[in-house]
């Protein structure tokens, strides 16, 4: 059986082998798709990457900005025109009102002619590249046809499809939001420049008095709406016994104080004397570093009374734990004061924390007191400045004399820390002694030998 197996199995090879190569089966293969145009699809890669690098954020920043400092001034421009019409003695008050309201026509109009600018620029890019647009959606609707699988339109309608599960959840996440917000969160959007100097004046103060502190109450009693304040450290530009207030940023720049100033105490420097630079004003009240502690002063200013929070015993003061850069340290800014949207902030540094900057809620009351404290990793003394927006800390480093940088952020809602946010302030003095956010009119307030400067906050 073996044997008749092996015969057919040689016979079977020799019959194989002889066969003609005609007689073998070839197949041809026919592909009917047309050929995919990968030179089309590059081009259409390469317009989009020119278009992307003219169109850019930050050219929409920059019109933006200009539109805000127009929205800022103009107002500013009327009240200062009605106070002029009002209170005008045709003397001293008013040739200084007239040289007030001719500055800011002059920036007004240097605003207006730099808008001018900026916006024919980016009209015509906005033309150039609503052609580069179309044509692109051109091209890619003829690229569409080769997806004959239809991966793209899937992958389209999931996108869809997501937006449509990301609305839902956003519309039922409004409907359970508490009412009060967190901190951390902010109504504004996400913090992401600043625009000016808005405002630059030395108002009344003598140059002598370099150092202080000025803004506006996030929470003012009626009336007092428009109302500005302003802190003159008096001697040896360390302490302050006193705060002044002035009816409108007109009244603020000549001098015309309010009958409403006043006088924490007639010696000075004493016990709950302002110490340093770093105050602020909120719900009719001053806070401050009490002099000569680690303690922070609430002075109501209708009732005249003083209040105190105390910090805890290993934090750094009496220019033991100051702002500082590479060349100087600012003396006596151990402990630092801000507002926000929500209330009031201190910024200090303890031993505990090994000197890093710790900051801490500060809860309305008389007295005062501590809701809550966050530990941050950022070396206190090398940093020039810190405020407050939307319950995030930011810290500024000297660049030189010309720039200053927000460079770190702390976020108290989710811990997150940032070290590299590079926004530039474009200073007017070399040193900035005081650091303040007026959530009131979104204003970043600098205080600097002896001239009160202003830059507008930009969020998305």
């Amino acid at each position: 059986m073996k044997l008749y197996i092996i015969i057919l199995l040689c016979s079977l090879f020799r019959i194989t082998r002889q066969l003609n190569q005609q007689d073998r089966c070839v197949c041809e293969l026919t592909n009917k798709e047309k050929v995919f145009p990968h030179e089309t699809l590059n081009s259409v890669n390469d317009e989009a990457s020119k278009c992307s690098l003219k169109v850019t954020p930050q050219k929409a920043l920059d019109l933006e900005s200009l539109h805000f400092g127009l929205d800022f001034r103009l107002p500013q421009l009327l009240k200062d025109l009605s106070i002029l019409e009002n209170e005008n003695d045709e003397a001293l008050y008013g040739v200084v009102s007239l040289q007030v309201i001719e500055n800011e026509l002059i920036e007004i109009k240097n605003m207006v002619e730099r808008l001018n600018k900026t916006t024919q620029g980016h009209n015509h890019i906005t033309d150039e590249s609503g052609r580069q647009l179309l044509h692109l959606r051109d091209e890619l609707q003829e690229l569409e046809q080769y997806d004959t699988l239809q991966v793209e339109k899937r992958r389209k309608d999931n996108m869809r499809l997501k937006r449509a599960l990301d609305d839902c959840k956003n519309s039922n996440d409004l409907n359970t939001q508490p009412t009060i917000q967190p901190y951390g969160v902010c109504p504004h959007g996400k913090f992401v420049n600043i625009t000016g100097p808005r405002f630059y004046s030395t108002g009344e103060a003598p140059s002598n008095y370099k150092y202080g502190g000025w803004g506006r109450d996030p929470k003012p009693a009626s009336g007092k709406e428009n109302w500005y304040w302003r802190v003159l450290l008096t001697v040896s530009n360390i302490y302050a016994n006193n705060i002044n207030f002035y009816s409108s940023l007109s009244s603020l720049t000549v001098g015309v104080k309010t009958p409403d100033n006043a006088l924490i105490h007639p010696a000075n420097p004493t016990t709950n004397t302002i110490q340093g630079p770093n105050v602020v004003l909120y719900g009719e009240a001053l806070y401050y570093n009490c002099y000569n502690s680690y303690r922070v002063c609430r002075f109501n200013i209708t009732s005249k009374t003083i209040s105190d929070l105390q910090l805890p015993k290993d934090t750094r003061f009496n220019s033991k734990g100051n702002f500082c850069h590479l060349d100087q340290c600012y003396v006596y800014t151990d402990i630092d004061l801000a507002t926000d949207e929500s209330g009031v902030w201190v910024i200090y540094s303890t031993a505990q924390n090994f000197g890093n900057l710790v900051l801490s809620k500060v809860e309305e009351g008389d007295p005062p007191i501590i809701n809550q404290t966050w530990h941050t990793s950022v070396y206190k003394q090398g940093v020039t400045n810190t405020f407050m927006a939307c319950g995030i800390l930011y810290a500024t480093r000297y660049i030189n004399k010309q720039i200053e940088e927000i460079f770190y952020s702390y976020d108290t809602l989710t811990g997150v820390e940032k070290f590299n946010l590079g926004i530039f302030i474009d200073k007017m003095c070399p040193d900035i002694n005081f650091l303040n956010y007026s959530p009131v009119d979104k204003m970043l307030h600098i205080h600097c030998d002896s001239y009160m400067v202003s830059y507008e906050v930009l969020f998305e």
